[in-house]
């Protein structure tokens, strides 16, 4: 299992204020913490900041809490059902701070405190205050804290702080030179180790990831339960007619291209052939640092919104839509492309994202020509070409790179759209209102709302191209473009 800290921009400004003194001296400070539970991850979400009250920690040198602020703060913590959090700066630090021995004695001793008062365990966690740098620890004993392998601080731009020894800096390669000199080897060193999740293997989503691959980003995960179809060939750039011939799962054609396109030393896809709507989707999502949304319904929409805030994964999303005239003449093109996160409006109040079609997707009853006209409802459009599906591609990984490399300081946009017909880009202003309630949830992590449902379709949908027998010519031919596409990717 693998350990990390996530908070909104806000919360780290007010626990960075109230730490980064300016007299210089060390400061200690309490919050409060909720789970955010994937497969391989399990993320602590800061959910409040308890701000000491007078005579409640000494600042003499070495900065050091009482017992009557951690007996406050444990009270609190265990009355809204929260764990406890110990910080404290280190004003001259940079990077990821170890503990002093003070340190180590000062958070063992209040391990038991927090655990008895929470039933949960203690997170210790320090501010550098060189490089505003944050560390993490969880105290599951007395014995030795384990440590996180990041911190994260998620507002319009994504700041994370990395354990080394954990996740180290990947080597930056010849092959990466050109990205490098764009924002640097500090930056490329934060980017590169991002996880970052694909969801969606269509046109637009194919392209972003093997676009991440050759940025050098060492772990990138796809996620389709769907086949390649001889229909997509128009759009997905670098599937074959041998991968619609043999049905073959987008996710490992997303992996074979993605594999050629990968500029890192050891590059790993994690193909995930399973719906986002399923708690198993939902679950393996929270293993990711970022997510692309690259799908055009409203549940799986829904769910990722929902994860955007509550469990602080920031997400990008964006689509296109196509028009015609009655006599199939092209009349419109529209694709929109924003950044979901503390900061930045939610895809419900966007009008993105409209609740009653999230029920009636979970029906089907959107893709059911009886209803849409007994409710008369316009058809979901599903044109798209390749020509244009580039361009959705190519504006989602421009919020990626505002969000990770900040350019001119300024993180993500708002939500952008693109009207062909008049050749515009409009910037909307909408912003969540005070009942949002993807927004109140914000941090919420495992006590997120659920969207999510267990269904049988996909996997059925799954076992059964997994037990198709191919005829023996497309297997022979399957078995010479692994060989070669194996061989390829070895020269180095």
């Amino acid at each position: 299992m693998r350990y990390s800290v996530a908070m909104s921009g806000n919360t780290e400004a007010v626990m960075r204020d109230h730490l980064l003194r300016e007299d210089g001296q060390e400061d200690v400070l309490i919050a409060t913490y909720v789970f955010s539970t994937g497969v391989e991850r399990t993320t602590a979400v800061i959910r409040s900041v308890i701000l000491p009250r007078d005579g409640e920690r000494h600042v003499h040198g070495n900065a050091s809490f009482t017992s009557a602020y951690v007996l406050r703060a444990a009270h609190e913590a265990r009355l809204a059902g929260h764990g406890l959090v110990l910080l404290h700066s280190h004003p001259g630090g940079r990077g990821w701070q170890r503990l002093s021995r003070t340190d180590w004695e000062t958070e063992s001793d209040y391990e038991r405190v927090a655990r008895s008062a929470t039933e949960m365990p203690m997170l210790g966690m320090t501010i550098g205050g060189e490089d505003v740098a944050w560390s993490a620890r969880f105290w599951f004993d007395r014995a030795e804290p384990t440590w996180a392998e990041s911190v994260r601080s998620v507002s319009p731009t994504l700041a994370v702080t990395w354990n080394d020894e954990l996740r180290p800096v990947p080597r930056i390669t010849g092959a990466q030179a050109r990205t490098v000199s764009s924002w640097g080897d500090r930056a490329q060193g934060t980017i590169a180790r991002l996880r970052v999740l694909v969801v969606g293997g269509g046109s637009v989503g194919l392209d972003v990831a093997q676009r991440l691959a050759a940025t050098g980003l060492i772990t990138v995960g796809v996620m389709d339960y769907d086949a390649v179809e001889e229909r997509n060939l128009d759009r997905m750039v670098g599937a074959t007619r041998l991968d619609a011939a043999l049905g073959r799962a987008k996710v490992e054609v997303a992996a074979r291209l993605m594999r050629s396109a990968a500029t890192a030393d050891a590059f790993e896809v994690r193909r995930h052939e399973v719906s986002i709507t399923d708690p198993v989707g939902v679950s393996i999502a929270l293993d990711y640092d970022v997510i692309f949304s690259c799908v055009d319904r409203p549940w799986p929409r829904a769910v990722l919104n929902g994860i955007a805030y509550a469990d602080l994964v920031p997400v990008i999303d964006g689509g296109i839509a196509l028009t015609t005239f009655p006599d199939g003449r092209m009349r419109n093109g529209i694709w929109r492309t924003h950044t979901l996160t503390p900061g930045r409006s939610c895809m419900a109040c966007l009008g993105q994202l409209v609740a009653g079609d999230v029920s009636l997707d979970k029906l089907g009853l959107l893709e059911d020509p009886e209803y849409i006209e007994g409710a008369n409802r316009e058809a979901p459009s599903h044109q798209n070409v390749a020509a244009l599906s580039a361009s959705v591609s190519a504006s989602l990984l421009a919020q990626f790179v505002s969000l990770v490399a900040h350019p001119g300081s300024r993180g993500v946009p708002g939500p952008l759209h693109y009207v062909l017909s008049t050749h515009t880009l409009l910037h909307a202003d909408a912003s969540c209102g005070p009942y949002c309630a993807y927004k109140n949830a914000t941090g919420a992590g495992d006590r997120r709302t659920r969207i999510a449902e267990h269904r049988n379709d996909w996997r059925e949908k799954v076992e059964a191209r997994r037990t198709v027998r191919h005829p023996v010519r497309l297997r022979i031919l399957s078995g010479i473009e692994h060989l070669l596409h194996r061989y390829t990717n070895r020269i180095q």
